[in-house]
């Protein structure tokens, strides 16, 4: 919450893929490399325009307006899987004429590559996992030098880490070549003007502690924010319901008559309206955020079952000697209602609330997986309504269902304990001799 804010994570949840070109797609968390004892690829990033290890980058004069351009893009791979996607990044400047540009990928072995040669007009990507006649040129290679076809569909990002053998005809023995590889930049500009950085992304598979999305985003930022968001909307909807039907009940109990027979007959209308169908309806007309969301629905149970039973036992309580005491000595009804009666019924009510909680988290996570709600806050329901559109299930990227299910499993059983605990200390018939 302090390392980013509400409004950065709605931001960054908001923003989709463009604000997260740097991270990969589908990525396991971190530790899942532990389970499989195995070293998953992380993400590695070599940009010209951040000078650092690895990254190299000279611009040679040859003529009055000529001038040659070398990068080079180094980095060590010493994993035991093969990268995701490669991606290359470029921005050009130039006045007149756009500068010609040619890729090279060199593997630890010497094996040289050429990737792409164009000319490059605007700024743009080069999504080298994506080249299709690059795939086909790298194929025919391996047929002619192997000796061989692979007996599946061969990608980039397999044949420019693999090593070159028998081993790669099968996808279950294709093995990763360790080492450093190097990305080869060699230019012409032909303007004084000009100028060509790039920036390398070799996607891993495993990303931050809790992975990423069909957009590529951090599933940590709506797993940590839909903690206080998860708590916030169970508590402060289980505290205004409790005290709503409370105080509904009181007043019913209290003054009886007609005041009695008018809310008795509310009360049952709400209670045979159909909820969920009532909170779709309204949610889908109108639109509505979380936290109208949460109004909504403190008004729908306004007039809950809960007032019928706080009704019982206001009634019951109305009928004590202390109570005909209060009124004796002259007693206004709402002294006698706020400072005689309401303190014998918060003891009760108290376990409710706590119980009520987790019933809340659970209905707004419910709310979230059917599309309803505020499709901008960052939440545990909304985690989980993403990852069946993105097919999680079906891919094998269960990482992505169970987390925030998991969350909201702790969540209930955490308040189901409390509350069990508080009922059995405020609750007389429960109390252990």
């Amino acid at each position: 919450m302090i390392a980013i804010p509400y409004e950065e994570a709605v931001r960054l949840w908001r923003g989709g893929e463009q604000h997260w070109l740097d991270t990969p797609r589908y990525a396991y968390p971190t530790w899942y490399s532990f389970l499989l004892q195995k070293r998953l690829p992380e993400t590695i990033i070599r940009d010209t325009t951040k000078p650092g290890p690895g990254v190299y980058k000279v611009v040679v004069p040859a003529g009055e307006t000529i001038r040659i351009l070398r990068i080079d893009a180094e980095f060590t791979f010493d994993y035991d899987d093969f990268p995701s996607e490669i991606n290359v990044f470029y921005t050009v400047r130039f006045n007149r004429s756009a500068p010609q540009i040619t890729l090279t990928w060199i593997k630890p072995d010497g094996t040289r590559i050429e990737l792409r040669k164009f000319t490059p007009s605007s700024d743009g990507a080069y999504y080298v996992s994506s080249d299709a006649a690059l795939t086909s040129r790298e194929v025919e290679r391996l047929v002619a030098e192997i000796g061989g076809k692979p007996n599946y569909e061969l990608s980039p990002t397999i044949t420019l880490f693999a090593v070159e053998d028998q081993t790669l005809l099968d996808r279950n023995t294709a093995r990763v070549m360790k080492g450093v590889y190097r990305l080869s930049v060699e230019g012409l500009m032909f303007d004084p003007q000009s100028d060509f950085d790039l920036k390398l992304v070799v996607y891993g598979k495993v990303y931050g502690w809790a992975g990423t999305d069909y957009l590529r985003r951090d599933i940590g930022i709506a797993l940590l924010w839909g903690t206080p968001i998860a708590l916030a909307f169970g508590m402060i909807a289980a505290v205004s319901v409790a005290l709503i039907q409370m105080s509904i009940g009181a007043v019913s109990a209290w003054f009886g008559g007609a005041v009695d027979n008018a809310i008795q007959r509310v009360t049952e209308v709400f209670i045979v309206l159909p909820f969920l169908p009532t909170l779709i309806m309204v949610s889908t007309l109108y639109k509505i955020d979380i936290w109208t969301l949460l109004l909504v629905i403190v008004l729908l149970l306004s007039f809950g079952p809960g007032v019928k039973n706080y009704r019982a036992l206001f009634l019951q309580l109305k009928e004590s000697q202390y109570i005909e005491a209060a009124r004796a000595y002259g007693a206004s009804s709402p002294r006698i209602v706020l400072l005689h009666l309401v303190p014998r019924v918060i003891p009760t009510m108290i376990p409710s609330i706590v119980f009520s909680v987790a019933d809340f988290v659970f209905l707004e996570a419910a709310l979230a997986i059917l599309g309803i709600g505020d499709p901008r806050t960052p939440t545990w329901g909304k985690v989980i309504q993403d990852s069946f559109y993105g097919g999680a299930l079906f891919k094998g990227l269960y990482y992505w269902t169970l987390q925030p299910a998991f969350l909201l499993l702790i969540t209930s059983l955490s308040f189901a304990l409390v509350g069990l605990a508080l009922d059995k200390v405020f609750n007389p018939r429960l109390r252990e001799v």
